[in-house]
């Protein structure tokens, strides 16, 4: 029986009554469908917010096979992605140049290249034509690559793919983690969603010191410690985390690396490492993969109980977060309190991922707007 008197749970704030009938697959569902009486992207002043460049994840490793096609939509965009008999993954433009059907349907691997189901016409890694059955030659236009590259990597069990609306190249690597490919650790514990909001709402969040008690329970604000360097956040956070026999020392290290790629440390109740992928689908609506790996010892032993209840912990906190980013208005101008955290320092960090304000232009007054406060 638990100890009432050691209880440092906090009872449930406002956004869990919209939650707390969603279990098993209910939740599962709810986590991926879609939103009604939701604004448009112009209501919720997302069409000033391009797609931020950067590194994205598409796919687990394992959720292709050698010779296997996929459709992908990423980024605006109706991409084809296939694993070679070299067993590396490709991904291009979905359109096929001739007649402009969807090589991701019905499409075939053949060697290294994918074949459109429609005439046969041939892709490499490039986009570029490499066949043409019943052709002699082929045309010019078909044969050169497409202006825009897919680079692909495979890396911490996910494949990531560059996106820069520009087609520039990759600016940076995707980081990796020893605890991923390491035999002492679990394979992952996979989760996903669909918010329906952009990026930069959901990466705002990290550094919203307020929403932690309003929105997840905790017993008081966390004490932050940020470091904003070059394409990279990261962040320690001392907290005390509540539990049904009182309040324990926890600590979370995070960090973001571009737009695309997060990562989650956990320690002090159960050692977690939670790799992430947040990856735009259009301007308001996001995939998110949440993907846990912890030491065996601990996720298969004595404490496996408490292993689970971390991860579940860790993705309630994202189902509440996602009542409010589904429906959520951006706000060029914000009217920012002193408690509320670094979030115009963050938004002048996280500028720095849209091509668009790169340059001089109208755009270059919105991506002001978003370093200043309202009044």
């Amino acid at each position: 029986m638990t100890d009432e008197t050691l209880d440092a749970r906090t009872p449930p704030v406002a956004v869990w009554q919209l939650l707390e009938n969603l279990k098993g697959e209910d939740l599962t569902a709810w986590r991926m469908a879609e939103v009604e009486n939701r604004g448009s992207i112009e209501e919720r002043n997302l069409d000033g917010l391009p797609l931020p460049f950067g590194w994205f994840v598409v796919s687990y490793a394992d959720d292709i096979a050698v010779g296997e096609v996929k459709p992908l939509h990423y980024f605006d965009q109706k991409l084809a992605m296939w694993r070679g008999q070299d067993g590396q993954v490709r991904i291009i433009d979905a359109y096929c140049k001739h007649l402009g059907a969807n090589l991701a349907y019905g499409g075939r691997v053949q060697g290294n290249d994918l074949e459109c189901p429609f005439h046969a016409w041939t892709y490499n890694e490039e986009g570029a034509v490499t066949g043409v059955p019943y052709a002699e030659k082929i045309p010019p236009s078909a044969a050169r690559p497409c202006e825009r590259q897919w680079t692909v990597v495979e890396r911490n069990k996910f494949i990531w793919v560059w996106y820069h609306p520009k087609g520039e190249a990759p600016k940076w690597d995707v980081d990796a983690f020893a605890e991923t490919e390491d035999p002492t650790w679990t394979e992952y514990d996979r989760h996903e969603w669909i918010v329906h909001g952009p990026v930069q709402n959901m990466a705002e969040n990290g550094v919203d010191a307020a929403h932690f008690k309003y929105i997840h329970g905790t017993q008081n604000l966390p004490d932050y410690d940020f470091d904003f360097d070059g394409h990279r956040r990261t962040a320690v956070v001392e907290a005390r985390m509540g539990t049904p026999k009182g309040e324990v020392d926890g600590t979370i290290s995070y960090g973001t690396v571009g737009a695309g790629q997060s990562w989650t440390r956990f320690t002090g109740i159960s050692e977690t490492l939670m790799i992430a992928g947040i990856t735009p689908i259009s301007r308001d609506k996001t995939h998110v993969r949440f993907a846990f790996t912890q030491p065996k010892v601990e996720a298969e032993g004595p404490s496996a109980g408490v292993s689970k209840a971390m991860r579940r912990e860790i993705c309630k906190q994202l189902d509440q977060d996602k009542v409010v980013w589904d429906r959520q208005k951006y706000m060029p101008r914000p009217s920012i309190c002193d408690g509320d955290g670094p979030i115009l320092a963050f938004r002048s960090f996280f500028a720095q991922f849209y091509a668009e304000w790169q340059e001089d232009g109208g755009d270059e007054k919105v991506r002001k707007l978003n370093m200043s406060s309202g009044t």
